[in-house]
């Protein structure tokens, strides 16, 4: 089996990563890590590279990688932030972003009625196209006259391919989210792939809702929802929502995958949270779920849910960092999931 590529990156990401890769070497499976710690800001500031064409090609042949953080106060300049997790998404093409929200203890969660608490669904983002394609410009820039353009892009293999996604993951239904009454173009074509996509699947329950109403029903009540899959911007947003719901940054982790190649990239959500770096005060629980999802793509379900469990036992135990009601530090936290393994 190849190893799985560790990138550990920026502020608090070598620590949070080094508490999953204990959590996973824990488990006996015999796995095997090639660490990358030279992909970071550093570097990139020495260098100008974010991520060198080596280190490219280490990834593809691994297909696994476990990311920790990018960001850095120093890097001014969105190149390296996209040197690094967009290169990767591209030319991996990780076109979908599996972000599995549940609440992990009933305090955690920011909804007064306790009956619309237990949370458990996925966002399946739609992961290389839409706003973020990166399409666009300005024209008479710096003036006042300045015009600037962001287009929005949506192919139908785009859509198709995550649509099919969506459906491999649900349990019980799938919601697809758009604005197509106020984005008619590239709306009408999500809902014609919805319709022709959710016909080969009778035996699961479908609904279609627009942003504002599913944002709205989040809040109102997410123990509603099992996949909602959208868009790049709106999924971005709703799995944002979705996280706060069920406790916090700390706590979300994520997947960006290829479920055609088996390519996958996992990740905390929280960012690199510089002000924590080297305090052990981060939070490790987001770094050990996203390791537990990427052990789970490589076919090892029942130790992935042992990991849950384990997390889920250690937070109820309020074992953990303060930001969910702990007094650990990052090290400790990591060491309370694996006693409970």
């Amino acid at each position: 089996m190849e190893p799985i590529v560790v990138i550990p990156g920026d502020g608090v990401g070598p620590e949070v990563t080094e508490e999953a890769v204990r959590t996973l070497d824990a488990l006996g499976l015999g796995l095997r890590f090639d660490v990358l710690d030279h992909v970071n800001a550093n570097t990139f500031l020495q260098t100008g590279v974010a991520l060198g064409d080596d280190d490219v090609e280490r990834v593809r042949k691994a297909g696994s990688v476990l990311f920790g953080a990018v960001g850095d106060a120093r890097v001014e300049t969105p190149e390296y932030g996209a040197g690094v997790l967009l290169r990767l998404r591209r030319e991996l093409d990780l076109y979908v972003n599996h972000r599995p929200a549940f609440l992990l203890d009933d305090r955690l969660s920011p909804l007064r009625e306790k009956r619309h608490r237990p949370l458990d669904c996925v966002i399946v983002r739609e992961n290389t196209e839409g706003l973020y394609a990166g399409i666009g410009g300005t024209l008479r820039g710096g003036t006042s006259d300045e015009v600037a353009v962001d287009q929005e892009i949506t192919t139908r293999l785009g859509v198709q391919r995550v649509l099919r996604y969506a459906f491999t993951v649900a349990s019980r239904e799938v919601c697809m989210v758009d604005k197509s009454n106020a984005v008619p173009f590239g709306g009408q074509l999500w809902t014609r792939c919805w319709r022709e996509v959710a016909a080969r699947h009778p035996g699961t329950s479908t609904r279609h809702l627009y942003v504002d109403a599913a944002a709205m029903l989040l809040v109102a009540d997410p123990t509603q929802f099992d996949v909602i899959v959208t868009n790049n911007s709106y999924g971005d947003i709703l799995s944002d929502l979705t996280a706060a719901l069920a406790g916090g940054p700390g706590v979300a982790a994520s997947a960006n995958i290829n479920p055609d190649t088996g390519a996958g990239l996992f990740e905390p959500v929280h960012g690199s949270a510089t002000a924590l770096a080297g305090h052990d005060k981060a939070n490790p629980v987001a770094a050990i779920l996203s390791a537990s999802l990427l052990i789970e793509h490589r076919g090892h379900r029942e130790e992935a849910a042992g990991v849950r469990r384990a997390v889920r036992a250690a937070v109820a135990a309020r074992r953990c960092t303060p930001d969910i009601g702990g007094v650990l530090g990052t090290r400790d936290a990591g060491r309370a999931i694996r006693a409970e393994l």
